[in-house]
């Protein structure tokens, strides 16, 4: 029994402890808000007001700089800001879940450079800015938006560096109004090159001076800021715009938001009061007309009056001194400006030197490349030196061989030379004896032709005589036949007569001296057969000898004019040698 009663407390009280729970755990909503650069979700209790959830925002962003900030959730056709003070539930937002906001500036600066103090506002409005100039929202010209958008450049990326930022890096990225681009024929690569070019020039900027930089040429836009409601001056005039901006109100043509009509601002206004679609604005000069404007519906009519309240507020508290958070923020944001320019300062110092390093040690490595290169050129060039080394006193032995060899050639030239010298003495000498050698022949040929002319004549003589003899002879046997018939007997045989026997006689010494002759000129013709072969020979030793004069000739020029002469001597003996030849043959 006591554990079952044990069992059964145990339970009602777990029973209790979960029903307790269920009693204090409240009812939640989701809720999904879009900043400028994340999006976050959260899980809002009901009774919440736009207070809780907003400072929760602020909280979970890091922003102390509230007041320019709100939630804006979309209504139908306009849009409509989260108010703190009422339940979030309770407001005419979204009935999605998650209930969806945006977390924008609702009010602007006048002085951007003065009145933003944290980083993350100074972020927050560059990125809202940025994105309403793109979306066209605010105007911009062309050459502004080239410049904002080298500011942007320089916050995304840093400092320029043609080593890293190639041609085309900035394809992806949206930096000019689609008016700008199409309004100029120009490529997209040509508008890089105009961006990169005033890009190049912010080197140095840290990403909150670029944005910083940026927001100050972007507060000078006249759309800069200003919040436009369509409104009517009366029920029956035509449509006009006003413009709410930290500055005042101002009235536009509907045509027109960049020069109003007529502005009012902060400091000349008394009162700005509304009854359901009028507004009336008091100024403060009593002596100006009130002006009175309607807007068609009565959710933007609060719109405006809370944009007002909240523009005047800001108007007249930035006219006083700062409160003890402001300054408070602001020694904070000095001190961590300090802060933050000193490490950036050290930071490029330790950038500078890291480059430094970098360059020389790239000095080091290309001086390192570049001494090795030379080394293996040197050690090339000492290789290539050795072999040429080698080759030279290959050379130069070679050379003195070939010294020696001429050498030796020239004093074989010189003795050649000396030779040849001797020879021409020689030859000159030769020649003499060869002439005077010819004129002997000459006159012995001119003998010999004589002789044989006169033999010849004492051949036909003795021919004739020879005849003669036989005549007689023949006459004389006859005489004598006649006489021996008629005179002696038969038996009688008379002796030779003396006559005959005389003619015997002469003929055999006729005949001796015929063979006499004949011998000695048999003996003569041999003894100029031998001269002639004597000549022939000596001619043979005179054509050796000119072929070494022709090659004695490359030595020395002087051999070539004994050669010449050598030739014509040879010339003049060949015609000799002929003449004497077919004398003799004749002879």
């Amino acid at each position: 029994i006591a554990g079952k009663l044990t069992a059964l407390f145990d339970r009602n009280v777990f029973k209790m402890s979960i029903l307790g729970l269920k009693k204090k755990q409240p009812k939640t909503f989701k809720v999904k808000v879009i900043t400028m650069d994340a999006e976050m979700e959260f899980s809002c209790e009901v009774k919440w007001k736009g207070k809780d959830l907003f400072d929760l925002v602020c909280r979970t962003v890091g922003l102390r700089e509230t007041w320019f900030f709100g939630l804006r959730y979309t209504v139908k056709d306009t849009y409509a800001w989260l108010k703190p003070d009422k339940r979030v539930l309770d407001q005419e937002v979204p009935k999605d879940s998650p209930i969806t906001f945006n977390f924008l500036a609702k009010f602007f600066p006048e002085k951007v450079e003065e009145e933003l103090v944290q980083e993350i506002t100074q972020h927050l409005f560059f990125l809202q800015v940025k994105k309403q100039i793109l979306d066209e929202e605010i105007f911009c010209s062309p050459e502004a938006s080239v410049l904002l958008a080298s500011y942007a450049v320089q916050a995304k990326y840093g400092d320029y560096d043609p080593n890293f930022h190639k041609p085309g890096f900035l394809a992806q990225d949206e930096l000019l109004p689609k008016t700008v681009s199409i309004q100029y024929q120009m490529t997209a690569d040509m508008w890089e090159e105009k961006i990169t070019a005033w890009y190049a020039e912010h080197r140095g900027l840290a990403r909150d001076e670029a944005e910083m930089e940026y927001l100050k040429i972007a507060q000078d836009l006249e759309m800069y800021g200003v919040s436009y409601f369509e409104i009517t001056q009366n029920k029956r005039d035509t449509n006009l715009l006003l413009g709410v901006d930290a500055q005042g109100l101002h009235i536009y043509s509907p045509n027109s938001k960049l020069t109003p009509n007529k502005s009012f601002p902060w400091s000349g206004i008394r009162n700005i009061s509304y009854s359901e679609k009028e507004f009336t604005i008091k100024p403060l000069d009593k002596k100006k007309d009130v002006f009175k404007f309607y807007s068609s519906q009565l959710r933007v009519n609060k719109l405006i009056l809370q944009l007002c309240i909240g523009n005047h507020d800001l108007f007249m508290r930035r006219r006083k001194v700062d409160s003890i958070e402001v300054q408070q923020m602001k020694a904070q944001a000095k001190e961590e400006k300090a802060r933050k320019k000193m490490e950036r300062q050290i930071l490029a110092r330790e950038k500078q030197m890291r480059e430094e390093a970098e360059r020389a040690k790239e000095e080091m490595e290309r001086r390192l490349f570049q001494l090795q290169d030379e080394a293996r050129l040197a050690n090339e060039a000492l290789l290539r030196s050795e072999e040429t080394a080698d080759l030279l006193a290959e050379k130069a032995q070679i050379a003195e061989e070939e010294a020696k060899l001429l050498a030796h050639k020239a004093a074989e030239a010189e003795q050649e030379r000396q030779r040849l010298e001797v020879a021409a003495m020689k030859t000159k000498e030769e020649k003499r004896l060869m002439e005077q050698k010819m004129r002997e022949a000459e006159q012995l040929a001119v003998k010999l032709v004589e002789q044989s002319e006169r033999r010849l004549k004492e051949a036909d003589h003795l021919k004739q005589d020879l005849t003669e003899a036989k005549d007689a002879e023949r006459r004389a046997k006859q005489k004598l036949l006649e006489i021996t018939k008629t005179t002696y007997p038969r038996n009688f045989i008379p002796s030779p007569p003396a006559r005959l026997d005389f003619k015997d006689s002469d003929m055999k010494r006729l005949s001796m001296e015929i063979e006499r002759e004949r011998l000695e000129y048999m003996e003569k013709s041999k003894h100029l057969q031998d001269q002639l072969k004597e000549l022939k020979s000596e001619i043979e030793s005179l054509k050796l000898e000119e072929q070494q004069q022709q090659q004695a000739s490359l030595y020395n020029m002087h051999s070539e004019k004994h050669s010449s002469i050598y030739v014509a001597n040879m010339k003049y003996l060949k015609m000799f040698a002929f003449v004497f030849l077919e004398l003799l043959i004749t002879a």
